[in-house]
């Protein structure tokens, strides 16, 4: 009865909890068993194999369904096109301040972690012209077989453009890809079953190897990605709101509260979306069309608190391992988190997944997943914000510039206290 309750108290637990336990765990045994703790390597590559096992399938087949889902009329196209250009111009933007801040904290630096010598070493990196060249397949199975990430991105956002410009003809096969994507994404949830115990030994390794040492500079990678979060709403998003909508960011930013402080406790952007639909109407004035319309594209698309973290994280990745990176590995990891955000917002376990693709990209060792996964909710709790934040700034921007934002309600005064609104 004792181990059935017991079995029944683990699997019950958030996923989150048990990765913590994992990497608290590890560094413990590793700390203990010091160089023989790499015994237990294994266990993490074997989940890092299975993350690597998911990259491509999941990618292609989750594009082409992120793309071919927006059948809109011609306003919603217009309002849709609109959408899409702010939320993925905004996501290149976030990632660009996440590599900056990374660069400038420096969290990996003097860490001297030792890439595997089994692993594929980063390559030379190629000019600027021949890496936009290279993001045209030559030959789509071999970019697939390859795991070619950003040849595999840009075929796939032109394969589910052509299926919808088929029409009803494409059908079947777009039901086959959605089939799939579903498939794929029961796939992700039944790997990241494994993320504790893979965390665990990977965090074994490396506390034994290290020791102690590698957890201070995750305290840089949480303040480097909070600060970020912070300068991306309150700078980046109000001055948007200021210049290309030409209203008061202040009031953005006060009907920000309620969903902001929702997604930051729940870590879940569509969780979040009742709250931020009732504040785009209530407190923004969006209209009932395009919060419809524009917050659940956001919360399937928008990743700027993910592209935030993804870019301190690699850069953190890169300095542990001391593996230099050229301008072009900066331009692919801003490439390929912002064409991939299409895709992949909706997945469990996204923050990794598109981690690992950034990673495997300009390649950095996978093994670094192991070191921010242990910390991923506290970081979670940020992205999510920052993520919900976009998405009632795209709708506020968007709104007005359909004509239907109601400015009467954008610019009201804070209610008084007690008073409810409509």
């Amino acid at each position: 009865m004792q181990t059935q309750s017991s079995a029944g108290f683990w699997s019950d637990m958030a996923l989150w909890k048990k990765i913590l336990i994992g990497m608290v765990l590890g560094c413990i045994v590793g700390a203990v068993m010091g160089p023989d703790a790499e015994v237990l390597k294994p266990i993490g590559t074997l989940f890092i194999n299975a993350i690597k096992m998911l990259i491509v399938p999941l990618v292609f087949c989750s594009l082409i369904v992120g793309v071919t889902s927006m059948k809109d009329t011609r306003k919603m196209g217009r309002i849709g096109l609109k959408s899409v250009a702010l939320y993925l111009g905004t996501t290149a933007v976030a990632i660009s301040i996440g590599l900056g801040l990374g660069a400038i904290v420096a969290p990996g630096a003097g860490v001297n972690m030792v890439v595997d010598a089994a692993a594929p070493a980063a390559q030379d990196a190629p000019s600027l012209v021949q890496t936009l060249l290279n993001m045209i397949p030559k030959n789509p199975v071999d970019a697939l077989a390859a795991g070619n990430i950003l040849q595999i991105i840009v075929f796939a956002l032109g394969l589910g453009i052509s299926l919808n410009l088929v029409g009803e003809k494409a059908e079947p096969t777009i039901k086959v890809f959605e089939g799939l994507a579903e498939g794929m994404y029961k796939l992700t949830e039944l790997v990241m079953k494994l993320a504790p115990y893979g965390v665990f030994g990977l965090m074994a390794w490396v506390a034994g190897k290290y020791g102690m040492d590698i957890l201070m500079p995750l305290i840089k990678v949480v303040g480097a990605v909070y600060l970020g979060a912070l300068v991306h709403v309150v700078v980046f998003y109000s001055l948007l709101v200021s210049t290309v909508g030409r209203l008061n960011p202040m009031q953005y930013l006060k009907g920000l509260v309620n969903p902001a402080a929702v997604a930051f406790t729940t870590t879940s952007s569509s969780g979040t979306l009742p709250a931020t639909i009732k504040a785009a109407r209530e407190e923004m004035g969006v209209s009932k069309g395009i919060s419809s319309f524009v917050l659940p594209l956001g919360a399937t698309i928008n990743m700027d608190g993910t592209a935030l973290y993804q870019g301190v994280c690699a850069l953190f990745i890169a300095q542990a391992f001391g593996v230099d990176l050229a301008f072009t590995d900066y331009l692919l990891i801003i490439a390929t988190s912002t064409l991939a955000s299409v895709g992949t917002a909706g997945v469990p376990g996204a923050g990794l997944i598109m981690l690992s693709l950034v990673l495997t990209t300009v390649g950095l060792p996978m093994e670094g997943l192991a070191i921010v996964a242990g910390i991923d909710r506290i970081l979670d709790m940020a992205r999510t914000t920052v993520n919900v934040c976009g998405d009632m700034m795209v709708s506020v921007l968007v709104s007005k510039s359909e004509n239907e934002l109601d400015e009467t309600v954008y610019n009201k005064t804070a209610p008084e206290s007690g008073e409810v609104l409509a």
